[in-house]
């Protein structure tokens, strides 16, 4: 039960910060690294790919999640970068606007990494089929 509501609070959050993505995309455009291409496109496709795993995490069949989970962390993991320019280049967002917040949230990024592989059952399905007890 409770795996089940971190699941879906996982997905309902990721679906919530996907909406922010194509209605306030220059909160979202502090986070783009300069050496990206096309940042407005980063910032729409990342949006849409939130989109999807937050649908996919609350809708998807039970035999799938594991998957889902790991792609939802590998999402997580390919984002870093971008909160990492945002903390070294002291840019401004989402209500980050001192060195200390956006430190806090560079420390989240990691349970959000567990937290997807958790809520999911992802880390259980692995050693389950690696024989591991």
């Amino acid at each position: 039960m409770l795996i089940t509501a971190g699941r879906y609070t996982l997905g309902l959050f990721l679906l919530f910060a996907s909406f922010g993505h194509f209605f306030s995309a220059d909160e979202f455009l502090a986070q783009v690294p300069p050496w990206m291409p096309a940042p407005e496109l980063v910032v729409l496709l990342s949006g849409v790919v939130e989109l999807a795993l937050g649908l996919a995490l609350i809708f998807s069949p039970k035999k799938w999640l594991p998957n889902i989970g790991w792609v939802t962390a590998a999402f997580f993991i390919i984002i870093f970068p971008g909160n990492l320019w945002q903390y070294f280049e002291g840019r401004d967002a989402f209500g980050l606007d001192s060195d200390s917040a956006r430190l806090v949230r560079l420390l989240f990024q990691p349970l959000l990494v567990i937290w997807a592989l958790w809520s999911t059952r992802a880390f259980a399905t692995l050693r389950k089929r690696s024989g591991a007890k």
